[in-house]
């Protein structure tokens, strides 16, 4: 089979490799579609290798059909031969076929694209995980997702707003928040123009405090914002894009109760991954169906144009998920 190499160059080849044998509880998934994350970008760069066991390769979430199984997948998954499945994987999604843990493999939501099911797995799960178990965020309250023009955001966005949740955004620019406007959150803060800290601070005295932040950025604003939260907020930490130091005031982290936390997805375990999927598909999926959630794809490029595919994400042009098909 082929898969998408980093040369010693740092340049990506579509190129031959060994084709995989599915263990006793996995699934061989042959590949239609592979969305792409960060993440991709850092492992190209050698500061983000796949996990122990996972191909080499990049890769996270990838959409395709059932091409066989090991024994206990067999018995276990519920799948067949041919089934239309996405899947999370710790590496591997760049190429022709895949092998994982029959926990790490769903369904694809039925009357979407390989392409649009390609970027949910990761995605959704990082969404979902953040938002709901380490955030707590329930109907009602509010969330504060910075980066919306981002991938993430772009699904985070949405499915807060699906479960009854007010959301506000960040951006760079007017012109990105009218990108945005579909999504559906209710402020959109052009952190150019606007102080972000001032525009919680506000939301605080309306009535609105922030419950639940999901933080790609952090940086200063993370401490300036900390403040204006509501009693026994939650401040998710998931990457730091916008600088790894702040100043935290301490007297508000005490007196409102606040909690302050780091989540990685990438660290759990596959059983951690395989309940959170299963919830995933339980709860979130039907929201899918029925069109109250939709991906949000800003473009489709083939496998052997992976590189430009990674400028995009370099950029910081994408509004939405980039997607490689594959077949």
């Amino acid at each position: 089979m082929k898969a998408t190499l980093i040369d010693e160059n740092r340049n990506l080849k579509w190129t031959d490799v060994d084709t995989p044998t599915p263990k006793k509880d996995e699934i061989m998934i042959e590949i239609y579609a592979a969305a792409l994350n960060r993440a991709d970008l850092l492992q190209r760069k050698g500061t983000y290798p796949s996990p122990k066991g996972w191909p080499e390769w990049m890769g996270l979430e990838v959409a395709g059909k059932v091409h066989s199984m090991g024994e206990e997948a067999a018995l276990k998954s519920g799948f067949k031969v041919g089934d239309d499945v996405c899947a999370l994987l710790g590496g591997g999604g760049y190429a022709e076929y895949v092998c994982a843990p029959y926990g790490m493999v769903m369904p694809m939501p039925k009357g979407l694209t390989y392409e649009e099911a390609s970027s949910l797995p990761e995605a959704y799960a990082t969404s979902y995980l953040n938002l709901f178990y380490e955030g707590h965020l329930k109907e009602g309250q509010t969330a504060f997702i910075p980066a919306g023009a981002s991938g993430l955001a772009s699904v985070a966005i949405p499915m807060a707003k699906a479960f009854g949740a007010r959301v506000l955004t960040s951006v760079l620019s007017d012109e990105i928040a009218s990108k945005i406007e579909n999504l559906g959150a209710d402020v959109i803060i052009n952190s150019t123009k606007e102080d972000v800290s001032e525009v919680l601070k506000k939301e605080e005295e309306m009535g609105h405090p922030v419950h639940t932040v999901m933080d790609c950025l952090c940086g200063e604003t993370l401490g300036q914002c900390i403040p204006y939260m509501a009693e026994g907020g939650y401040w998710i930490v998931i990457s730091t894009l916008a600088g790894i130091e702040t100043t935290i005031p301490l007297r508000p982290l005490l007196t409102k109760g606040l909690h302050l936390v780091g989540s990685m997805l990438r660290k759990r375990s596959s059983e951690e991954k395989a309940l959170l999927l299963k919830e995933l598909v339980e709860k979130v999926w039907p929201k899918l169906e029925d069109g109250t959630i939709k991906p949000s794809i800003y473009k489709v490029l083939p496998i052997e144009q992976a590189e430009d595919a990674h400028a995009i994400l370099e950029r910081g042009e994408n509004v939405g998920k980039v997607v490689l098909k594959v077949k």
